[in-house]
């Protein structure tokens, strides 16, 4: 069995196609991270916000199914606040607000290499009733 850090970004096919990949997973925390290339950007000359949600969007996986329980985002809510750009390194950062047992809530923010705020996010989750197994959160 993997560890919950390998099983995503694995199985995630879609970020792993865009090269969104998870960094750090902690118990109520995780952080993902892409950098901006040619094929991230939009008909502006800037990053598509589809590559952000993305990158969001799977820290909130790893965030909401760090406790062992197939979780599936059901509401979220993006702001974008700075365009990204060609070469920016991104980073996204995933952290759980409320513990609900059936729908854990969490915010998300994206930064850039030095620091200035691209976007927030905000997801609430639902918990289904079945297990998502694995080792450990991050690979050995």
């Amino acid at each position: 069995m993997a560890s919950l850090i390998e099983n995503l970004n694995q199985g995630d096919r879609f970020a792993r196609g865009i090269g969104v990949q998870l960094t750090e997973i902690r118990l109520g925390y995780a952080r993902a991270e892409v950098t901006v290339e040619e094929h991230h950007l939009n008909g502006a000359g800037v990053c598509q916000g589809g590559v952000l949600f993305t990158l969001a969007d799977l820290a909130f996986a790893a965030v909401a199914n760090s406790r062992g329980i197939l979780t599936l985002g059901i509401s979220n809510t993006i702001t974008m606040l700075k365009s990204a750009q060609l070469g920016d390194r991104l980073t996204a950062e995933c952290h759980e607000v409320h513990n609900h047992h059936r729908l854990p809530y969490c915010d998300m923010r994206i930064t850039n290499q030095d620091g200035d705020l691209i976007a927030t996010m905000t997801g609430l989750a639902y918990r289904m009733k079945k297990d998502f197994p694995f080792d450990t959160l991050m690979a050995h």
